[in-house]
């Protein structure tokens, strides 16, 4: 492992380079290296900390497709079974009948994404250049019905045909995982996957939030909206209902670590269901990108090789967990601010200092 110092200077370089604190931790065997760097809150200068609990974004869908692969492995659910089979109501007809349970997790069921019907200024996305923050404000404290989201996704224009690739990189396909867990256990999907997976990695600072806060030590997070809102504002007080089982998760570095650990050592799901969670499909990112997309889980090169894990962001959080294919390297970053690109004339997001310290802090963790 890379030296405290040299990680610590990373990490340091980060917030010079304008965020106002982020923290992680990388692990490499028994080794254990946890830091932090800037401030928590603003206003007071309150200092973050590497044991904070933080909101990762879609770092929940992994935990969502273990929950589901889980069930494939009890014959509960058929990974390749067309999700009307299940949930007619909500993808009826031929649509119900083309759209795979397996199709939902890897993102190429073709079904749109529900967030601009649902943030009226959003409704420009992905031209965000034409997007405005002011919708975000409105629904801090909005509670969300699970159902009428996933109806504003499926019957919005389609992207594509279902198993079509690229694929689209939509929440929409993960509240229906969410509703898909419900139908099959008859608990709340919530609920399934704290029993089935937080609870069976042991992770003690991880949990699925009901309602707009959550306890324990915590940053401030700012939302900079691509430079529309200056300077930019706290947004940790948010109803995370849009997001469920999308992107609702509460956890720590030390927490995410331990997850992809154990998920990479065939103790959450079986070695057979994780080759599954490892075959990747193109798919066309949020940032409108083609990356690679397995089920719940993406490669990210870096040197020293290919890792596996995923990224997450909401309204001015954001973290980054990774893991070696054996298991034995991982990192898990948190940062406190989004969106800091600002857009360029033609309406594309203009490279950031912060980027490029990111991009380093990532490459010496895992490379060593």
């Amino acid at each position: 492992m890379r030296s405290p110092e040299d990680l610590n200077t990373a990490l340091e370089n980060v917030h010079r380079a304008g965020m106002p604190g982020l923290f992680a931790e990388v692990r490499e065997g028994d080794e254990v290296w946890r830091g932090a760097a800037g401030v928590a809150d603003l206003a007071t200068g309150r200092p973050v900390s590497a044991g904070m609990r933080h909101r990762v974004g879609s770092i929940t869908k992994t935990f969502t497709a273990a929950a589901v692969m889980q069930l494939v492995e009890g014959g509960q659910i058929g990974l390749d079974a067309p999700i009307g089979r299940y949930l007619p109501k909500l993808v009826p007809g031929e649509r119900g009948d083309a759209i795979t349970v397996r199709m939902l997790i890897n993102h190429t069921s073709g079904l749109a994404e529900y967030l601009p019907y649902v943030y009226p200024s959003l409704k420009a996305f992905p031209a965000v250049a034409d997007t405005r923050p002011q919708s975000l404000d409105d629904h801090r404290l909005t509670r969300f019905d699970a159902i009428e989201l996933i109806e504003k996704g499926v019957s919005a224009p389609a992207f594509s045909a279902p198993g079509g690739t690229p694929g689209l990189y939509s929440n929409t396909n993960y509240l229906l995982l969410g509703r898909l867990l419900e139908q099959v256990t008859g608990t709340k999907a919530e609920t399934y996957i704290t029993r089935n997976v937080i609870e069976r990695a042991g992770l003690r600072d991880t949990e699925l939030p009901d309602g707009p806060t959550f306890s324990g030590p915590q940053s401030q997070i700012y939302e900079a909206w691509f430079g529309m809102i200056e300077p930019p504002r706290d947004f940790s007080v948010f109803d995370m209902s849009f997001a469920g089982p999308a992107a609702s998760l509460i956890s720590t570095v030390a927490d995410l670590n331990r997850f992809f650990g154990l998920l990479f050592a065939g103790e959450i799901v079986s070695p057979s269901s994780l080759a599954e969670m490892r075959r990747t499909v193109r798919v066309v990112s949020q940032e409108s990108k083609i990356i690679d997309y397995g089920l719940g889980l993406y490669p990210m090169e870096m040197p020293g090789g290919t890792f596996w894990g995923h990224g997450g962001t909401v309204w001015g959080a954001g973290a980054l967990a990774m893991t070696s294919a054996d298991g034995k390297r991982q990192m898990a970053v948190a940062v406190n601010m989004q969106r800091w690109n600002r857009l360029d004339s033609s309406g594309r997001p203009q490279p950031h200092p912060i980027d490029e310290a990111l991009t380093a802090l990532y490459g010496m963790a895992m490379h060593g």
